[in-house]
Order: C-alpha cells, then sequence, then structure tokens
C-alpha cells in the first residue's frame, strides 16, 4: 500500500451543522433573486429550492411556509446591515453616532442593493396585512427609532445637538428620508446620485440639530 506524501493537503470533510448553513445561505440567496424578478406573490418555496440547486420540497422543509421564508430572508438583510453600522459605528454618541449611521446606511445600499430591495419589498408587501412578518418588521423599525432617540438624547446631553431638538421627532423623520431616498432610488437608479442625496442630508441634519 503506497503511503499519502507528507505534505498532500487534507481536505476536511464538512460538518452536518456547516452544510445545513451553506444550503440555508443558497436558499435565502435564491429567494432574494426571485423577489426581485417576479415580487413577493410570484415567489414559491418549490422555485426557491430548484433555483438554489436542491430539491423542490427542501425550502418548504426548511423554512414551512412562505412567511417562514420570508422572514429568515428579512433577518438575512438586517444581518448584513448591522454588521456595516456596528463596524462603522464603534463607540460613537449623539451627533457623531446619527451621521455615521447615515453613511453606513449609504454604503450597505451600494454593497448591498439585492438584499435592501428585497427587504424593502417584503415591507411593503406586509404593509396591511396582519401576519408574524408583518410583527416583527414592525418591532424592527421600533427598534431602529429607539437607536435614533437615544442618539438625539444622548447629543442633547453632550451639548452637541440643539436641547429644543423633539428625540421622537427626528427619529421619525430621519427614517422618513431613509425610505423615502432607498424607494427614489430604486425607482429611478439610473439618475439617483446616492452620494449626493446623503451628504446632502447631513448638511441639513447639521444645520438642524447644531445648537443655537
Amino acid at each position: 500500500m503506497t503511503a499519502r506524501p507528507s505534505n498532500t493537503p487534507v481536505t476536511r470533510r464538512r460538518t452536518q451543522a456547516e452544510r445545513t448553513e451553506e444550503s440555508t445561505r443558497r436558499l435565502i440567496e435564491a429567494a432574494i433573486d426571485l423577489i426581485l424578478e417576479r415580487g413577493c406573490r410570484g415567489t414559491t418555496l418549490k422555485d426557491v429550492g430548484e433555483r438554489a440547486g436542491y430539491s423542490r420540497g427542501l425550502a418548504n422543509y426548511r423554512f414551512g411556509s412562505k412567511d417562514g421564508l420570508f422572514l429568515e430572508v428579512v433577518l438575512y438583510s438586517r444581518h448584513q446591515w448591522h454588521v456595516e453600522l456596528k463596524r462603522q459605528l464603534g463607540d460613537k454618541r449623539g451627533l457623531d453616532a446619527i451621521l455615521t449611521a447615515t453613511d453606513a446606511f449609504r454604503h450597505y445600499l451600494a454593497s448591498s442593493p439585492r438584499h435592501y430591495r428585497a427587504l424593502v419589498l417584503l415591507w411593503y408587501d406586509a404593509v396591511g396585512h396582519p401576519s408574524s412578518l408583518n410583527t416583527r418588521l414592525s418591532a424592527y423599525h421600533d427598534a431602529q427609532l429607539r437607536d435614533v432617540h437615544r442618539w438625539v438624547k444622548q447629543g442633547i446631553e453632550d451639548g452637541t445637538i440643539d436641547p429644543s431638538t423633539d428625540p421622537s421627532g427626528f427619529a421619525a423623520s430621519f427614517y422618513s428620508c431613509m425610505f423615502g431616498t432607498v424607494y427614489q432610488w430604486q425607482l429611478m437608479p439610473d439618475r439617483f446620485d446616492l452620494d449626493s442625496v446623503f451628504d446632502n442630508y447631513k448638511f441639513l441634519v447639521k444645520r438642524a440639530l447644531k445648537p443655537a
């Protein structure tokens, strides 16, 4: 029997958990592709399994329902966003945190446009239709509003934000601008300059929040 040369690389077999994680990722990426191509209503579990290169029934087995699949897409896309936000935010507070979050959102849109476009389509499709997905999306949005509310209060405390600023009102305006930007960007991607829009928004935020 010929011995294997000592310098021959050993191929490690992937664990079951690693194979499951990989198949889940491929299923979610396939779902994102189909959502962007056909919309939420036109995306089926069967087609997701086939697009990912697996059996027709795997997506149904893994996620249980379309709502279960769509919830996983939301979790996956939000994870990408939170990784980017955490990377840029660090320990920033107050006005610095607001401006940094704006830059992080701009970078996320530019680097992961598929993920966010799918997230927006799921978000709009869920509005007005009571479901577990709608409930989860509402909870996520509420958490985002609380983050901005907290940053405004920090800025008021450290003197970088005008004390007359309403934290709740600013938080609502902040996300109204973010969602409005995404809507226009998706509607006119070739004519919408994200960098210019975000630079202008940061300029207006600094003027609006600057202490008198």
